[in-house]
C-alpha cells in the first residue's frame, strides 16, 4: 500500500494557509485575489505530480491521471468562508493530491489512477455549489450571468474575467471514467473528538430545508398604544419561534438540528411597535421521513399561531435539498483502511453540513471521510486539527482509495 509523505501534506496545507492569511485562519472568498492565486498554485502542484491540470470557465480545477483503466475522482474546495478556518475544504484538496502522488510513487499501485478536482464556490459567495453543480451538468449560463458576490457585489463574470478564465469551456463529468468519488473534510463538529475517534466514515449528507416565516401585525406608537390593543408582530414572532422550538424537539430525530438564522423587525425603531417580523428558519436531517415529520410540525405551529394570535402568519418554503447516501461498498473501504491505521477509533456517522459530495453522489459511487475538529470549531479563524490527526487521515484516505480501486 502507498505511504503518504507527511511533511509534504503539512507543507502544502500551510502554504495554502498563506493565501489570504487571517490570524490563524484565512480570508479567501471565491475569486478574490488570494483565491485566484491559491487556484493557480494548486494547479501547478497537480502538474508537478504528473497530472494534466487545467482551470475551467467557472474556476473549477481538474487534474487528470494518465493511467489506464477506471480511476478514482477526489477533491473538495479551496475558497473559505469570510475570516474563517484554514482547513475547511483545503484539507480535502490536499488529501486528494497526496493520494494521487503516493499511489503513483508506489510500484505496487502505480497502475491505479486518481483524478483530482477542486470545485468553485462551495462556500456560496456567489451561489449554491456552483462548481460541483457545473461539473455534473446542473448549472446553466444564465445562473452564472446572474451570480454576484453577496458581500462585494462583484459579478461572477467580472471575477472570472479578472482571473483570466473568462470564456473557457466548463468541465463536465464523464462517469464512465471513474469507479468512485472520494471527499475528505474536517468534521466541523465534536463527535469524533468527544468520543476519542480519529476517523469518521460518513453514511449520508443531510438535506437542508429552508423557510421564511412572516408575521404581519399593526405598526403603531410604542407609548400610546395599550397592550390590550396591540398587534405586535415582534412579540408574536418570539412566541412562535419558542413554540416551534418546543414542537420540533418532539418531532425531530436523534441527529436533527434546526436554526433561526435571522430575525428582522419593521421598521425596527425603539419607539415603534413592529408591524412586520420576518425570520429565516432551517432544519436538517438525513432521513426523509424525519424531514417530512418536522415540516408537518412546523406547518401546524404556523397554523396554530395564525388562529390563536392577533397577527397574520405565513410560511414560505425557500428550498429543500435531498439527503445524499454514501456508497456502502466505499464505506467498507474506508472502514478497512481506518482499522488498519487507527484500530477501534473509527465510526460511521452522518454529515450535518452540506458538501460537494452530495452533488456527485447521483452520478458516481461516493464516499466521504472526516477527521476531528479541535473543540468542534469550524467557520471561524480558530478552526484547527492536530498534525497527527491530519497525517493519519491522509494515510487512511489514500489506503481507502486503493481498496476501492482494487475491489
Amino acid at each position: 500500500m502507498p505511504r503518504i509523505n507527511k511533511d509534504r501534506v503539512l507543507s502544502d496545507l500551510r502554504t495554502l494557509r498563506s493565501f489570504g492569511a487571517y490570524k490563524t485562519g484565512v480570508h479567501r472568498p471565491t475569486l478574490s485575489e488570494p483565491d485566484v492565486a491559491a487556484r493557480e498554485w494548486f494547479a501547478n502542484r497537480l502538474r508537478e505530480a504528473g497530472l494534466d491540470a487545467e482551470i475551467d470557465g467557472v474556476a473549477n480545477i481538474l487534474g487528470r491521471s494518465r493511467t489506464n483503466g477506471k480511476k478514482a475522482l477526489s477533491g473538495s474546495h479551496l475558497e473559505s468562508q469570510n475570516y474563517s478556518g484554514w482547513l475547511d475544504g483545503a484539507l480535502g484538496c490536499v488529501y486528494a493530491l497526496e493520494a494521487a502522488r503516493a499511489i503513483a510513487e508506489d510500484p505496487a499501485t502505480a497502475d491505479l489512477g486518481v483524478d483530482v478536482v477542486v470545485f468553485c464556490d462551495e462556500e456560496g459567495h456567489f451561489g449554491s455549489f456552483l462548481g460541483s453543480r457545473s461539473f455534473v451538468g446542473l448549472l446553466d449560463e444564465k445562473e452564472i450571468d446572474d451570480a454576484a458576490d453577496r458581500a462585494t457585489g462583484m459579478t461572477m463574470r467580472e471575477g472570472l474575467a479578472k482571473a483570466g478564465w473568462s470564456g473557457r469551456p466548463r468541465f463536465l463529468i464523464d462517469p464512465s471514467r471513474y469507479a468512485a468519488f472520494f471527499e475528505a473534510h474536517i468534521e466541523q463538529g465534536d463527535t469524533l473528538e468527544s468520543g476519542g475517534g480519529a476517523i469518521g466514515v460518513v453514511t449520508a449528507i443531510v438535506a437542508i430545508w429552508q423557510y421564511r416565516i412572516t408575521v404581519t401585525g399593526e405598526q403603531n406608537h410604542a407609548g400610546t398604544t395599550s397592550m390590550k390593543r396591540r398587534r405586535d408582530a415582534g412579540r408574536e414572532m418570539i412566541r412562535l419561534l419558542a413554540a416551534i422550538d418546543a414542537r420540533l424537539a418532539q418531532a425531530a430525530g436523534e441527529r436533527s438540528v434546526w436554526t433561526t438564522g435571522r430575525v428582522t423587525l419593521e421598521p425596527g425603531e425603539k419607539s415603534i411597535i413592529p408591524g412586520k417580523a420576518e425570520a429565516l428558519f432551517q432544519f436538517r436531517d438525513a432521513d426523509p421521513a424525519v424531514l417530512e415529520r418536522m415540516e408537518a410540525a412546523l406547518r401546524e405551529e404556523i397554523a396554530r399561531a395564525g388562529r390563536e394570535g392577533r397577527c397574520e402568519v405565513a410560511l414560505e418554503r425557500l428550498s429543500a435539498s435531498k439527503p445524499a447516501s454514501m456508497d456502502e461498498g466505499l464505506q467498507a473501504a474506508l472502514d478497512a483502511a481506518a482499522e488498519k491505521s487507527a484500530p477501534g477509533r473509527h465510526i460511521r456517522m452522518p454529515s450535518g453540513a452540506g458538501h460537494d459530495a452530495q452533488w456527485l453522489a447521483p452520478k458516481l459511487p461516493t464516499a466521504m471521510m472526516f477527521v476531528p475538529s479541535i473543540n468542534g470549531i469550524s467557520h471561524h479563524w480558530s478552526e484547527n486539527t492536530s498534525d497527527d490527526d491530519i497525517v493519519l487521515g491522509a494515510q487512511v484516505f489514500a489506503d481507502a482509495i486503493v481498496n476501492a480501486l482494487r475491489r
